[in-house]
């Protein structure tokens, strides 16, 4: 009984250390095989990663399919392009620097053969203005006849603006732009007349303005109105030359004629900028201040015929200031195409006119002509209209 005992107790110790046998063989082996199944499933996903990457980039064929291309694809012999997305919703033309840089259309599909965004700029419109007048002088002619220069008004003719400009760098944050308007023949005629005589008094005014600007814009382009930037602000910075130019002409038949023409050329650098404010699809509320310190090169002749004859100019150069804003409303049709409706103000002071420099007698000796007195304002305003070109 006792044998029996033992014999099942050894057999029972053998089975164990069996058992342990296979256990220590297994392990390694399980092991190796779990870090040999890991190692496969990191190849799988770095060759579907591969893969995936490859085929984020497409071009349409010629019969309308997707097919994969390289990043960079020949359009011709000569052209080659880059391919920057097929998802059209995840394209943010103000965020994403490769759409920026080489173009694409609203999709960011197909091959992109031009800039985001148009680089050059053109506008034209057309202005009605007046401007404001000094007090006025008044003086007493031939046969007591009373002049008074405020009775010559000044009108409403009409004038022109035009500008030209392209944007530069990669996003477009920098640009140059050239304007130039001017308004002509501001001013009336108005009768003049005392007893039996009598004259007429002139008055025609002109202004001419060029200016040569850098632009920065730091956010976005708003006539595009991409993104949900709805206010946009640019600075602005350049050399403007403003000239006004008035003159007043009293010709009294067979007694006198005396013509006062007085010139202001404002010159110097400016700064300013441009506020955008998208106010509905499409449409932008817009307002562009600027201001000059400038110098002024002013002068003044007066011309006298008659019982006096007389030719004296005089010239002084002075300090002045100008500040000037346009208000307007932008419609922008499409990406290439806007028109605006507008109001424009500007101001002017330390000036030279012909109202300062007029005689308080007729006819007048030369000495009482020459001189120039400055230190008098205007202001010019009037509305515009008109309508710009991208390309």
């Amino acid at each position: 009984m006792a044998t029996s005992a033992l014999r099942l107790q050894q057999l029972y110790n053998r089975k164990q250390n069996y058992a342990l046998s296979l256990r220590e063989l297994f392990r390694p082996l399980a092991m190796r095989a779990s870090c040999q199944l890991l190692t496969v499933f990191v190849l799988v996903g770095l060759v579907c990663e591969l893969d995936y990457l490859q085929a984020a980039e497409y071009i349409l064929d010629d019969s309308g399919q997707l097919i994969e291309m390289p990043l960079l694809a020949a359009e011709g012999p000569h052209t080659s392009t880059i391919l920057v997305d097929i998802d059209g919703d995840n394209c943010d033309f103000y965020e994403d620097d490769w759409c920026q840089r080489y173009g694409g259309n609203s999709s960011c599909i197909s091959f992109p053969s031009k800039q985001c965004w148009p680089r050059w700029f053109a506008s034209a419109s057309g202005l009605v203005m007046t401007r404001s007048l000094p007090d006025g002088a008044n003086s007493t002619g031939p046969g007591g006849l009373v002049v008074s220069t405020r009775s010559a008004s000044a009108s409403w003719p009409g004038g022109v603006d035009l500008r030209l400009g392209r944007w530069f760098g990669d996003r477009q944050e920098h640009a140059v732009e050239l304007i130039y308007w001017g308004v002509y023949n501001i001013g009336s005629s108005a009768q003049q007349q005392t007893g039996a005589t009598n004259g007429v008094l002139s008055r025609s005014d002109t202004i001419n303005n060029i200016e040569i600007n850098w632009l920065y814009a730091p956010q976005t382009r708003p006539e595009f109105h991409q993104g949900n930037q709805r206010v946009n602000w640019m600075w602005l910075a350049g050399f403007r030359f403003f000239q006004l130019e008035d003159e007043l002409i009293l010709d009294v038949p067979s007694n006198l004629e005396l013509q006062t023409t007085t010139n202001n050329n404002l010159f110097g650098g400016q700064f300013g900028g441009r506020f955008d404010w998208e106010i509905a699809p499409k449409m932008r509320f817009v307002i562009v201040p600027k201001f000059l310190l400038a110098g002024n090169a002013s002068s003044t002749r007066a011309i006298e015929s008659g019982a006096i004859s007389a030719d004296v100019r005089s010239v002084l150069d002075v300090f002045s200031w100008l500040g000037s804003v346009d208000t307007s409303l932008a419609w922008d049709i499409t990406e290439r195409w806007s028109v605006w409706l507008g109001y424009r103000v500007v101001g002017v002071g330390n000036i030279a006119q012909a109202d300062g420099q007029w005689p308080s007698n007729l006819p007048a000796p030369a000495a009482s002509l020459e001189g120039i007195e400055t230190g008098s304002q205007s202001i010019v305003h009037g509305a515009f209209a008109g309508f710009e070109s991208r390309y």
